[in-house]
């Protein structure tokens, strides 16, 4: 996986990254990476973005518990676009009140 001084992020300090489940090839989210949230996924294993909305940094599935492990991360040839192949986790099973 390349580094990330090795991507090209826009003039936001951002680079789109979609989301796929690795197994059913379900396209699971177009979302955007920083360089801190693509350090953080390379570090983990599992998915980080940057939320444009809330300007955080957040982890997929930390308050859900839907993680994606990372599989694969590919780039585009202006590395400038990413597809992340993902294992989400399976949903919590959550009783009803």
């Amino acid at each position: 996986m390349k580094q990330a001084n090795e991507l090209t992020f826009n003039e936001a300090g951002l680079i789109p990254a979609i989301v796929q489940d690795a197994q059913s090839k379900e396209v699971l989210t177009l979302a955007y990476m920083n360089q801190e949230s693509y350090e953080k996924t390379l570090e983990t294993g599992e998915t980080w973005f940057y939320s444009r909305s809330r300007n955080e940094l957040w982890h997929k599935g930390a308050t859900s518990g839907h993680t994606q492990q990372v599989i694969s991360i590919r780039y585009d040839c202006d590395k400038d676009a990413l597809l992340v192949l993902v294992a989400p986790a399976p949903p919590l099973d959550i009783p009803s009140k």
